[in-house]
């Protein structure tokens, strides 16, 4: 039986059967999860990329077999100078940095002379722009300013960017993605400001669906607060909007009941943000004001997608399909940026 197990995968690919029956393929192939703890920091001391370990070349192969006719949803917003950012980021600035005009005339490049030149630009902007998906080595907790699997600020911080789970170690991402339309379920264009996701939310909403979870998803959430994105008149509603999030337990329950592999949203944050009024004591209660990064960026290893464009995907009603993302591979920094990540249908 053991060994039926491991080419499970492999067997229901041939025979055709990987789709509706994914989550049985899913579980036969698990390493690491466990049941009811999740993921944890199980993958050896030296360990900087969690719970993507668990992605094999059955499970990439396995995903990729959910598309069936060939359609590409594009899951990146675009960035410039005027996009919405949360209140802890910097802005960032594109600027014309060789013109056609400079080159020729300063002559720094001989081959100008023949009369072609080019243009280039200068990126100023942190790492937590747009369409992103968060490091491990993104948030600290404790008076030692740890981690993930226990790395340490005073060992492994630097004034180049982290030296331990930077972004550059965030594997390609091929798997099997969910969306669960939460904005669909409540019947809302979007969730109102400050809504929290419960578990019963995501149960409802996966029920309505008639999709089910398996362990090594990659689910994305839908809130709605991303149609708001492009146009600056909006701002304010995204704004508002963008609190809405999950909860903690909603976060354990993805994870410990389902093994999710990444969690992502359409917002900023992913999770819940309260009102200005009640935000000491959510703080006071939850010991940070981030309790569902805490959880799943340090404890579990679990990495977070954020404002990832799910307006396409809910209309044509896709709740399944292959996510494929690759983040930027810009040594030290503390999460994939600017990402254009798909969904293949």
């Amino acid at each position: 039986m053991r060994a039926l197990s491991i080419y499970y995968p492999y067997l229901a690919l041939s025979l055709g059967l990987i789709g509706l029956p994914f989550a049985q393929a899913g579980d036969a192939g698990m390493k690491k999860w466990e049941k009811g703890k999740g993921w944890g920091w199980v993958w050896g001391p030296e360990d900087e990329v969690g719970s993507l370990n668990e992605m094999t070349e059955a499970s990439k192969l396995a995903a990729l077999n959910l598309a069936k006719i060939g359609k590409t949803y594009d899951l990146g917003v675009t960035y410039d100078r005027y996009s919405f950012k949360w209140p802890g980021h910097s802005p960032g600035e594109i600027m014309t940095f060789r013109t056609p005009e400079g080159v020729k005339r300063q002559g720094e490049f001989p081959p100008a002379e023949t009369g072609t030149a080019w243009h280039s630009c200068a990126l100023f902007m942190n790492d937590n722009v747009a369409t992103q998906i968060d490091g491990l080595g993104h948030l600290v907790g404790g008076d030692d300013n740890h981690w993930y699997n226990g790395f340490k600020e005073a060992d492994w911080g630097g004034d180049w960017g982290v030296r331990k789970c930077d972004a550059t170690t965030i594997p390609s991402i091929i798997a099997r993605g969910v969306l669960i339309d939460i904005a669909g379920y409540r019947g809302v264009a979007a969730l109102p400001p400050h809504y929290g996701i419960t578990v019963d939310d995501l149960q409802g909403a996966l029920r309505k669906q008639g999709t089910k979870l398996a362990p090594g998803d990659v689910v994305l959430l839908r809130t709605g607060a991303i149609q708001y994105w492009e146009d600056p008149n909006d701002r304010e509603k995204l704004t508002a909007h963008d609190t809405a999030g999950l909860l903690l337990e909603g976060a354990k329950w993805l994870v410990e009941d389902h093994g999710a592999m990444l969690i992502g949203s359409d917002t900023s944050g992913l999770e819940y943000g309260p009102a200005p009024a009640d935000a000491e004591a959510f703080q006071n209660k939850r010991g940070s004001f981030v309790p569902v990064h805490n959880y799943l960026l340090i404890r579990q290893g679990v990495h977070i997608g954020e404002l990832h464009f799910l307006e396409d995907l809910a209309a044509d009603k896709v709740y399944e399909f292959a996510y494929i993302c690759s983040t930027n591979k810009i040594r030290g920094t503390t999460a994939g940026f600017a990402l254009r990540p798909m969904a293949l249908r």
